[in-house]
């Protein structure tokens, strides 16, 4: 018996669930940004330094089309702190930077207040 498009949605869904124990995997922090600047050569990266508390991380972010890199200083975002790390463009990127995936732009996961770079996100 072939499945309706409502039962196949739920199956999909259902097949991208992760458990606790998957998600406790994931290190969310919250970072505080130090410094930022456009990367030379792309329209689209920003090269970001960010306070994790006990360390600084150079992140890589996609974010120029919609963000100006002073705009970015001082902000308080979220940061997968745990994903391995990628070159772009010839640079190491250490981390993520959480965003929406709004229709017109990302918009920047941020917190309502100052906290200590490097807060655990729990």
């Amino acid at each position: 018996m072939a499945c309706s498009s409502g039962a196949e949605e739920r199956l999909k869904q259902d097949s991208e669930l992760i458990d606790i124990d998957m998600f406790r995997k994931i290190d969310l922090r919250v970072g505080l940004v130090k410094y930022a600047e456009k990367v030379q050569g792309s329209r689209k990266l920003i090269k970001l330094i960010v306070d994790l508390g006990s360390e600084e991380r150079q992140i890589i972010a996609g974010l120029a089309e919609w963000y100006k890199p002073e705009d970015l200083v001082g902000k308080y975002v979220v940061v997968v702190a745990n994903l391995k790390p990628k070159k772009l463009m010839g640079m190491e990127s250490q981390g993520m930077i959480l965003a929406t995936c709004d229709k017109e732009k990302p918009v920047i996961i941020t917190v309502a207040e100052d906290v200590k770079p490097g807060s655990k996100i729990c």
